[in-house]
């Protein structure tokens, strides 16, 4: 299970979720671009920045929603540990 943020980007919107299979669900919000319907097709919401691995659901689930709680400014601090640069993660070649 993965906990991931996405960005725009200007890096102005922050998106949080939740998925066990990231590489799907990435391909699935760059689908959606310009999607009213939903959060990420609205604000172009679709450029990883930070993703973290989960033992199972229910802890990715409590890790997701601690960080949605979180302040904008403690969202930032927490991509900038493992990507101060904010650069686009490819997880072909992340090593991060």
């Amino acid at each position: 299970m993965y906990v991931y943020l996405l960005t725009n980007p200007a890096h102005t919107v922050l998106y949080t979720g939740v998925t066990n299979d990231l590489q799907r669900r990435l391909y699935e919000h760059g689908q959606n671009l310009g999607t009213a319907g939903n959060f990420t097709g609205r604000y172009q919401c679709n450029l990883l920045v930070y993703f973290e691995v989960c033992a199972d659901a229910v802890q990715a689930i409590g890790r997701e929603k601690e960080i949605k709680g979180w302040s904008r400014a403690k969202k930032e601090a927490l991509i900038t540990t493992t990507n101060p640069e904010w650069k686009v993660i490819d997880l072909q070649t992340w090593s991060g």
